[in-house]
This record gives C-alpha cells, sequence and structure tokens, in this order.
C-alpha cells in the first residue's frame, strides 16, 4: 500500500499530532492509516432501564426528560445532569465540565445513549456517554443498527485514547484521496480482494463485522506482498552488485588447513562449504545464512571459507555478540589453525575491553592487511576500525545483530563483502522465506562422529528430594572426572532485573541449601516469594551444600572485565573449575567438551530458544550430556508448558516453532531482528505461513516478468518507499 507522507500536523492540528506523534509514533497519515485496530467491540444489545445490568455496557433507546447543570462542591468545575427514560425507568446521564452539550441534549429529543452503567447515591448513571441522537421519527430497525455498529477499539496510550485515534480517524478519512492498488489487477480479482481504499475505509469504520474481516484478509495479503517483494527485490539488486571473486589456491592456507584436519568432515559440511565456496567465486556477494543445530559444525564452515578468502588475498571479519564468545571463538580457530597457519593469516582478536595496547596493535593488523582473519565484538564496527581489503564477514549467532550493525561493518570493504550469516537458533521454513527471503539458506542437520545425546528433565522447586537429587547428580559427575554448568537469571541481588514472583517454591537461599532432608526442605517449600537466583549469591550458596563439598566453583557473569572472563573460562577448559556457575554469557559459542551436566534455575525465566542454546553447552565431547531445569512455575500455566515443551525434544526446529509464536517476529524489514515491536500490521509469520508463501510465489511472478517494475509504477513507489524506511532506520543508528 502506497501510504501517504503528508504530515499529521497539516491534518489534525498541531496540538493533536505532537500527542500521537509523542505517544504511539504516529506521525504521518499513512502511519495513522496503518495503526490498524486491535479488536472491535459494539454497543450491545438494546437494553431496557428497567432491566440494565450495574458495572455492564448497555445501550439503551430513551427520551431526554430533563436537563440542568450544577456547580460542584468545593472545587471549580461543574456537572450536566440529563434524566432520560423509556417510558418504564430512569437513568442520569452526567457530564463533567461539558455545559455546552445542553445545546443538542434539549428535553423531548430521543436517541441512543452508550456506556457502562454505575450507581450514585443509590441511582443508576452514565458518566459520558457516547449518544446519538435521532431525527423526529426513527425505526426500531435504524437504532438496532447503530447499537450493533462495530467499534474500532486501537492500540492506545492514556495520554492518546482509543476515541481519539477513533475521531483522528474519522477526520483523515473523510479528507483522504483515492489510494492507488499496487496489486496486478488480475491478482486482486483473481483473489477475490477489496480495493485497497476500500479495505481501508473498511477496517476503519466498518458497517458491520464482515467489513473488517474481508479488509483484514485484503490487507494482509497486500502486507504479505509488499513483504516478499521488497526481499525479492534485494536479491535481485544483490545480483547486480558488483564484488571481488574469492578462489581458493590449489596448494593455499586451505589446502594446508584440510590436509591437517583429523577428522572427516561431515556430508553436510562438505555440501554447505561447496555452496559457499561457489557464492565465493561469483563477482557479486554472497548473501548467506547457514542454520544448524548446536555442535553442527558451523564455524569450522566459516573457517574454511575464510581461509578461502585469505588465499585470494582478502581478509575476513568473524562479528561475535559477547566478549566470552569472541575470546573462545579466537582460541579454538588458533588451535584449529596451529600456531604456523595461524600466524600465516595473521589471525587476530579484537574486543572492546582489551588493554589499549593490544587494541591498538590489533587496528595496525588490520589497516596494514597483516591480519587477513580477525575475531570480535561490536568493537570491530566501530568508526576506526579500518581494513585494507575486507571481503568476507561472517556474523555469529545473527539474532544477536540489528540489521543497522551488519550493515555498519559490510560499509568497511571497498566492494560489497561476502556476507555468511550463522545461527545455532532453528528458523522455521514459513520464518526464514518471511525475515530472511533475499537470503541463501543452508542447513546443517548431522552432529559430528562421536557427540552424544542429551537428557533433559524439569525439576519443579515444590519437589524438594529432587532438588536435593540435582545437586547430588553434579557431585556425580564430577566425581566422574567431568564437569557443569549453573546457570542463573541474575547476576547479584542489586540486579536491575530482580523481581518477586508469586510462587509456591522454594526460595533461592533454601533452595541450595537442600541436602536431602526431607522435612526441612518441605517446611522451606512453604515460603510463598522466590527471589530469582543470582550468579555471585548461589555460587557462595553451593559452596555450603553438603554434596558439593571440596569442590572448586567459580563464577562468570558479564560484570567481569575482559581479561576475567577469559581466565575464568581458560580454567574451567583447563578442568580446574568444576562446577562453573554462570548466567547467560555462556548461552552461545562456549566449547567445553568435558562438560556434561547444566542446571538451569529459574528456567522459566528464558526463552525457549535460550534454554535450548544453554543446553547444547553440554554433551559436547564424547559422554552424554544432562540439562535439569529448575522452575518454580505453577502446574498448568504456560511458563511450565513452554519449560517442558523444551524438555521434550531436542529438535530445534520444532522449538522454533514454539518460540516464534511466543516472540512474534521482531521488526522484519527495520533495525532490529528478534522481539521488541513488530514492524507487521496484521500478519502474522505462524497462522499466516500459507498465506505468505503464496505471496511470495505470486510476487516472484510478477517481478520475474517485469523485473524494472516499469509495468507496475504504483508497486515500485511502495518498494521505495518501505527501502527508504529501512535506510531512515540505518541512518538514525
Amino acid at each position: 500500500m502506497l501510504l501517504s507522507l503528508e504530515t499529521l500536523d497539516r491534518v489534525l492540528g498541531d496540538r493533536t499530532a505532537k500527542s500521537f506523534s509523542k505517544h504511539l509514533g504516529l506521525k504521518t497519515v499513512g502511519d495513522l492509516l496503518t495503526h490498524f485496530p486491535r479488536r472491535y467491540s459494539t454497543r450491545g444489545e438494546l437494553t431496557p432501564i428497567s432491566e440494565v445490568p450495574l458495572g455492564e455496557p448497555v445501550t439503551v433507546v430513551a427520551d431526554i426528560l430533563e436537563v440542568r447543570e450544577r456547580r460542584m462542591k468545593g472545587r471549580n468545575g461543574s456537572i450536566l445532569e440529563v434524566k432520560i427514560t423509556d417510558g418504564k425507568g430512569q437513568i442520569t446521564l452526567t457530564f463533567f465540565n461539558q455545559a455546552w452539550r445542553q445545546k443538542e441534549l434539549r428535553p423531548g429529543s430521543r436517541g441512543l445513549f452508550a456506556g457502562k452503567i454505575g450507581s450514585y447515591q443509590g441511582k443508576l448513571q452514565l458518566s459520558h456517554p457516547e449518544y446519538e441522537l435521532f431525527p423526529e421519527e426513527i425505526s426500531d430497525e435504524d437504532a438496532a443498527a447503530w447499537a450493533q455498529l462495530p467499534i474500532p477499539i486501537y492500540p492506545a496510550a492514556s495520554a492518546v485514547t482509543t476515541w481519539a485515534i477513533q475521531r483522528a480517524m474519522a477526520v483523515v478519512l473523510d479528507t483522504l484521496s483515492p489510494i492507488e492498488d499496487e496489486l496486478p489487477a488480475e491478482l486482486i480479482k483473481a483473489r477475490g480482494l477489496l480495493p485497497i481504499h476500500e479495505a481501508i475505509e473498511k477496517i476503519h469504520r466498518p458497517k458491520v463485522n464482515s467489513d473488517f474481516k474481508i479488509a483484514r484478509e485484503t490487507l494482509k495479503y497486500h502486507e504479505a506482498f509488499a513483504l516478499q517483494a521488497t526481499l525479492i527485490s534485494r536479491r535481485i539488486l544483490n545480483q547486480h552488485t558488483p564484488a571481488t571473486p574469492r578462489i581458493a589456491q590449489a596448494e593455499g592456507a586451505l589446502a594446508k588447513f584440510d590436509s591437517g584436519l583429523p577428522f572427516t568432515l561431515t556430508k553436510g559440511q562438505v555440501e554447505v562449504g561447496e555452496q559457499i565456496s561457489t557464492d565465493l567465486a561469483k563477482p557479486h556477494p554472497m548473501n548467506r545464512l547457514l542454520q544448524g543445530e548446536v555442535g553442527s559444525g558451523k564455524t569450522l564452515v566459516a573457517l574454511r571459507a575464510m581461509l578461502t578468502v585469505a588465499d585470494a588475498g582478502g581478509q575476513s571479519a568473524l562479528l561475535a555478540p559477547t566478549e566470552v564468545l569472541a575470546a573462545q571463538h579466537f582460541k579454538s580457530i588458533e588451535k584449529a589453525l596451529g600456531e604456523d597457519l595461524s600466524k600465516k593469516v595473521g589471525l587476530t582478536l579484537l574486543t572492546g575491553q582489551m588493554p589499549v595496547a593490544e587494541r591498538k596493535r590489533a587496528l595496525l593488523q588490520l589497516v596494514s592487511g597483516k591480519a587477513q582473519i580477525v575475531v570480535g565484538t561490536h568493537a570491530l564496527i566501530a568508526e576506526k576500525v579500518e581494513f585494507v581489503d575486507l571481503g568476507f564477514i561472517v556474523i555469529d549467532e545473527q539474532h544477536r545483530f540489528g540489521v543497522e550493525q551488519r550493515e555498519a561493518l559490510r560499509l568497511k570493504g571497498k566492494l560489497p563483502p561476502h556476507v555468511l550469516t550463522m545461527t545455532a537458533t532453528p528458523i522455521p521454513r514459513t520464518l526464514a522465506v518471511t525475515v530472511f527471503g533475499d537470503l541463501d539458506v543452508s542447513t546443517l542437520t548431522e552432529l559430528p562422529a562421536g557427540r552424544q545425546g542429551i537428557t533433559t528433565h524439569v525439576v519443579q522447586l515444590s519437589q524438594p528430594a529432587l532438588v536435593a537429587r540435582t545437586w547430588q547428580r553434579i557431585a556425580e559427575e564430577v566425581a566422574a572426572g567431568r564437569q557443569a554448568f549453573v546457570v542463573c537469571p541474575r547476576i547479584d541481588e542489586d540486579d536491575p532485573g530482580e523481581e518477586l514472583i508469586e510462587s509456591g517454591g522454594i526460595a533461592e537461599d533454601d533452595l541450595i541449601f537442600s541436602d536431602g532432608t526431607d522435612a526441612a526442605a518441605l517446611e522451606m517449600a512453604k515460603k510463598p516469594k522466590q527471589l530469582l537466583a543470582s550468579a555471585i549469591g548461589m555460587t557462595e550458596s553451593l559452596r555450603q551444600v553438603a554434596a558439593l563439598a571440596n569442590l572448586k566453583i567459580e563464577t562468570l557473569h558479564g560484570r567481569l572485565s575482559a581479561e576475567d572472563k577469559a581466565e575464568v573460562m581458560a580454567r574451567f577448559s583447563a578442568k580446574k573449575i568444576d562446577v562453573l556457575v554462570s548466567t547467560t554469557v555462556i548461552e552461545v559459542g562456549v566449547d567445553v567438551p568435558n562438560a556434561t551436566v547444566m542446571v538451569v534455575l529459574d528456567a522459566d525465566r528464558f526463552g525457549v530458544s535460550q534454554l535450548h542454546q544453554l543446553r547444547g553447552r553440554v554433551g559436547r565431547g564424547g559422554n552424554p550430556g544432562l540439562c535439569l531445569l529448575l522452575t518454580s512455575a505453577e502446574e498448568g500455566s504456560l511458563a511450565l508448558e513452554r519449560v517442558r515443551a523444551v524438555a521434550a525434544t531436542l529438535d530445534g526446529f520444532a522449538l522454533s516453532e514454539i518460540d516464534l509464536e511466543l516472540r512474534r517476529e521482531g521488526d522484519v524489514l527495520g533495525a532490529t531482528q528478534s522481539g521488541g515491536r513488530s514492524s507487521l500490521r496484521l500478519l502474522r509469520v505462524i497462522p499466516d505461513a500459507q498465506l505468505i508463501q503464496e505471496a511470495r510465489f505470486e510476487a516472484e511472478a510478477v517481478l520475474a516478468a517485469d523485473p524494472t517494475l516499469e509495468k507496475h509504477p504504483v508497486l515500485a513507489q511502495v518498494l521505495e518507499q518501505l527501502d527508504q524506511a529501512r535506510q531512515e532506520n540505518l541512518a538514525k543508528s
């Protein structure tokens, strides 16, 4: 839909426009028109006054008997009281400081009055009701029709009510120029869609329920088609954008690396590797998404691609979301390459918390071109970071980065670099088509040979014996020479995320002292509130648990310096720490093959995707993994269902469907990629999967026949408008 960019102040006045902009983010006529109702209400059945229920919304047909204004006692202002009757009963309408209504609410007039029935001094009243006065004569049918007219209820704010939005919408619609359809006429006819102008009118001012239903379906399809056409257009544009081809040398770094591998690549790694090498050899940028379960070998695939680019004289940057993960990647790549190959490609680490001297050295390596492979965090995006020939970007855990961050790094290449985004959070095909429809998608499904499975159990805090058994299981794993993670949602008691949850579970400080004494644990379980577990507090408390006596228990969290985090992880990897109590800084990428058990406290406070990612930190070696999800969520709650869903399957794709339904889609074409306000207005990825697929097929057909959209100028304008909005988001960042 081609949106009007006329500012609201020109239509609604400066004061109203400022309020709409400040509280709802609506600045233009187009913004307002796409601020769709979230639901619809009705004024209800006509109700005889003698039967009106207190506290319920009612609509009555009545005559005005008496109108009087009186001053309020003890304060400024007046109350207008209007007494109405249907011939059998009476109600008083009250309006505060609205004496001007006396001009239209005159004794003898008849009308419909709608609102919620209240009581004052034993008498029924309607405060500030809606009303519509009738002409001299009105039929019962007309009165009933008005009572059943759908009322749009808009997403609103305390300072901008749904009624204010409704009034503003009426002003805009009454002065709106005809909106042109961007869809081909034959497509509108084939799908039985309303003309776009009619759909906008009916979704905001329906006369019957069927009006807004067909309008919603029409606008959903417009949204799906425009989204898919935008993604396909980007893909076509990318194919006409120049980039430097990157081809591995016959006896270069990649060949040397492959010859020294102590294991055989999985079939999936070989196939995806070939797809990527084919893309890198093309004269336009690769734009590929690599998804695969935790531990499927994505980083190895990316490393082989980076070596290909190094062979061709280019530089590669691997962007990781956290300092811990960046350091982990650096060390694992350094180990995989070996000392000689690491020096040859100038392997470099760059993070925000590095000492100044090390940071300067890393920046010099980059700007001189000696660093052909750099691993870093958001620090790579900084303005001072310069590359000689940035040819390849790897974005690890792409959902952690906004579009604008990826774009900022991409712009550091002289020509657009090839881009590989990776995620261990499997993406349902519908979401992949919707959000990443401009990317090629590769999937790794196999796990490397020798990788064991993970068993997951839910432990409810109302089961003290099982809680005690949790700590005993950790002790047993450590006694067998293995290690454990304990994950908490907070760093310490002063963490801003602290909150109290109403539960029947065990309080944090009590939970960790459970040592198998059922009577004591049951007594503790009676406490009504539970503080969310903190990493620092839990570390100290676990050291007091009898079952864990003499174990080396340490803490890892985001407030530690980069050096301290690296030091803790190095000691854990070296088996000098038995139990690592951590926040979600270990959620992605951390690879400690000897860790076999994970306990997640307050598991219901984590998302489905987070729990799946966290669980993937164990069972990465030759021993099976165990994940215990502790929760105080009540039986029958959605929170407990979510945790049990994670425990029931290791299938990340199945879990991603659940996660998507819970988190919604994020901002699809804007600056963010997950959570938050969705840029989709009416479309929903899971329920509308079939519609999205059909829209993609039809958008592909239109663009295949008319790549420049010369025959579809309105559609071209719509896509330009969407792209301009995207560019504005990037500029703001």
